[in-house]
């Protein structure tokens, strides 16, 4: 039996999120090949939490954690943090200097993943589309009309390293723009102001699946909000529509985008893009790395689509991480 650490939680307003997804993780995985462990990241602690919800401190020189007198180690780590340290490169790096296989990419994947700008700068290149933007760091000056002039209106102004859509406004008048920007600051000290795209928004799951790099079928995205934010996302305020309703040429575009990002990504693990379709053209917003692994994140529905259960899904992932 293989002693797997499911880490869940993390530093980011999306803490809540990972706990669920990481449950879900404990809850399929197959019992007969694995022992998992749900391991809580804080900013305060490393726990193990059993399931009488006791927690046992993890000692961070290995790892490793004393459960009652005894100590355990772990063979592999499945990580379901979503944001930081676990989208961002942070673990990834820690367990590459402890010696111990992870499920997702490695630290340097995903810190570029995590941060919109650069991912979006090292993609352009290859051809891959993206939206008119705009930059802001923290102190900057900020100059209402060269931003408008750039962008045009409505725009979205983003975070640039965040995810769940925290700190995201759509932008209809000047008068919004400033509060929108605070807003994003309130997440993170980098902001990505970004043209309005009028299109479909679908996302779509690129996974190594059997050791095959593989684009599971494409999701629609319809949302009652204004955009896809976090109650369309969490809260039932959206239509997720698998397999899209787009046309096989839009299809395969999309398809052979995504799977170009990650292979010239040299991406390992779970990833999930999302695009927005103008014209038949895509234009790429963003790659996760730890995409949401609740039974209703998205995900998993593609996976489902394909015939892929979630104990297959999350077995794959263990086995390569293994190899």
């Amino acid at each position: 039996m293989k002693n797997v650490a499911i880490i869940m939680g993390g530093y980011s307003s999306e803490y809540q999120i990972s706990l669920t997804s990481g449950s879900v993780v404990y809850h399929y995985l197959d019992k007969t090949k694995y022992s998992p462990y749900k391991i809580h990241i804080s900013r305060d602690k490393w726990v193990y939490v059993n399931e009488s919800k006791e927690e046992f401190p993890i000692n961070k020189n290995d790892f490793s954690v004393d459960v009652e007198g005894k100590k355990v180690t772990f063979d592999v780590v499945f990580n379901a943090i979503h944001g930081s340290p676990g989208e961002d490169g942070l673990m990834q790096a820690y367990f590459e200097l402890i010696g111990i296989p992870q499920n997702s990419c490695d630290y340097y994947q995903s810190a570029l993943t995590f941060n919109k700008r650069d991912l979006l700068s090292v993609l352009k290149p290859y051809g891959i589309k993206t939206a008119t933007s705009f930059y802001l760091n923290l102190g900057d000056e900020i100059d209402l009309d060269k931003i408008i002039e750039t962008v045009q209106l409505p725009c979205f102004v983003k975070p640039n390293k965040s995810g769940s859509s925290f700190g995201i406004s759509k932008v209809k008048t000047k008068d919004d723009l400033l509060p929108a920007i605070e807003n994003a600051y309130k997440e993170d000290n980098e902001i990505i102001i970004e043209s309005f795209l009028d299109g479909v928004e679908v996302s779509v799951g690129v996974i190594n699946y059997k050791g095959k790099v593989t684009v599971l079928p494409i999701t629609e995205i319809v949302s009652e909000n204004d955009f896809f934010d976090y109650e369309a996302k969490y809260l039932g305020k959206s239509k997720e529509i698998t397999p899209a309703r787009i046309t096989d040429e839009v299809h395969s575009k999309v398809s052979a985008i995504a799977k170009k990002a990650y292979e010239v990504l040299k991406m390992k693990g779970f990833s999930r893009s999302e695009f927005i379709i103008v014209n038949n053209e895509p234009y790429m917003l963003e790659m996760n790395t730890v995409p949401g692994l609740t039974t209703e994140s998205i995900l998993p529905q593609q996976a489902k689509v394909a015939g892929i259960s979630l104990m297959e899904l999350f077995d794959n992932a263990i086995e390569l991480a293994l190899k």
